[in-house]
């Protein structure tokens, strides 16, 4: 057994920031990725299930078959933010020893997602740039467009996204977290306020919001994820699965093929993937981050149940934008928020609202700013942003190619 079992730094793969491997990404520019870790393909009841438990989500209209079956779709859907469950939206490629942090993503959406729809995932490299950071001295920012398409080879939705690559050595050195008290030190009267504010969640649902009724300035109800827990981020893995999960014979077989891909774990001795660094604390070390935490996709998809909440049934979210700024630890809090800054009749002259958005922890600390423009019905044109969205009514959780 090693002797040094007890250390806290867990002993990961270290590689430098190197110009030979930045060359050969010039070349990679515009390709078509490998996805080698598709999750969720095909919607089914039990995979939106799980990816709305995962995530804390109470929207009937992706939990009920019979109260989806009356609403507008006219049978289940999937939240659009379901797409995390089918790949989390980019790959991960080349730089071996250097940290990849998923940092952000701008989603547009076009279609729904219906029970049965078979979804297939397209990730293209789209470019990178060199830039200087209290974190680690410098990162490359790795840009990447990841497009979603259904059986009908409709375009589902679209998102352009970057991650963050960070020398992981660099980052330890830094140590640009190390004086953040973690966990957090939560009183009893300060968890019980946390808890009320969960239980206080707010679903439209069938009434709808409608864009006259909506005013500048107006805010959103908040929701709140957490306390946030280890059983909590297993909920997530669980419904979403953000790196391919095995066990024993076999993915150790990919880890020897792949050294670069895991670790022994300091107090286990257990083989532990590099995604590990959301749930053990050597992991997240060894990273240059002081504790556990979140996944971004998990977090923005926080934000994306606050937006579907919020509109209702027959609203529409045309795009969201969301930068991952700060980390959230097992044992912080989060209220996601939103405020209307803009109500306006866009090019295709439907009934916008633009909503400024932040996900704010229990520090004060803004971690995650965004934006979003969300298409609501209209009383007074008699509109549905559903009108020109959702397919004829024979074809709605058919699974079935369209109708020539």
């Amino acid at each position: 057994m090693p002797n040094d079992r007890n250390q806290e730094v867990a002993p990961m793969s270290e590689g430098t920031i190197a110009s030979q491997g930045l060359m050969e990404w010039n070349d990679r520019i515009g390709a078509n990725l490998r996805i080698g870790n598709i999750f969720n393909s095909f919607a089914t009841q039990e995979s939106i299930t799980r990816y709305v438990n995962g995530i804390g989500d109470i929207n009937p209209l992706y939990r009920e078959p019979a109260y989806a079956k009356k609403s507008p779709y006219g049978a289940l859907v999937a939240p659009p933010n379901w797409l995390y469950s089918v790949f989390p939206t980019w790959v991960l490629q080349g730089l071996p020893g250097i940290q990849a942090f998923h940092s952000g993503n701008d989603w547009k959406f076009y279609k729904p997602i219906y029970i049965y729809d078979t979804i297939t995932p397209e990730c293209v490299f789209t470019g990178y740039d060199i830039k200087k950071s209290a974190f680690s001295g410098r990162i490359v920012m790795e840009y990447q467009r990841a497009l979603f398409r259904n059986q009908h080879d409709e375009l589902v939705a679209e998102t352009d996204l970057y991650l963050v690559r960070a020398e992981r050595s660099t980052a330890r050195k830094t140590g640009k977290y190390s004086s953040l008290q973690v966990p957090h030190p939560w009183t009893d009267e300060e968890m019980e306020k946390v808890d009320a504010d969960v239980l206080a969640e707010e679903v439209r649902g069938e009434n709808p919001r409608y864009w006259e009724d909506v005013a500048v300035g107006e805010e959103l109800q908040p929701i709140v994820k957490g306390i946030f827990g280890f059983t909590d981020f297993i909920a997530y893995t669980v419904g979403a699965a953000p790196v391919a999960v095995a066990a024993h014979g076999y993915q150790l077989r990919q880890y020897k093929k792949h050294p670069a891909w895991a670790f022994r774990d300091p107090e286990t001795g257990a083989w532990e993937p590099v995604y590990g660094v959301h749930y053990l604390k050597s992991a997240a070390k060894a990273v240059g981050v002081p504790f556990c935490y979140d996944a971004g996709a998990e977090r923005q998809s926080w934000l994306i149940n606050l937006l579907t909440n919020w509109m209702g049934d027959t609203g529409w979210i045309k795009n969201n934008y969301a930068e991952y700024r700060k980390f959230v630890y097992l044992s912080d809090a989060v209220w996601l928020k939103g405020k209307v800054t803009n109500k306006y009749l866009d090019d295709n002259d439907e009934p916008c609202v633009d909503i400024e958005t932040s996900a704010v922890n229990q520090r004060g600390e803004d971690t995650m700013p965004g934006t979003a423009t969300i298409i609501l019905p209209s009383r007074d044109r008699g509109t549905s942003p559903l009108d020109s969205r959702l397919p004829e009514k024979s074809l709605r959780g058919t699974g079935q190619p369209p109708r020539l």
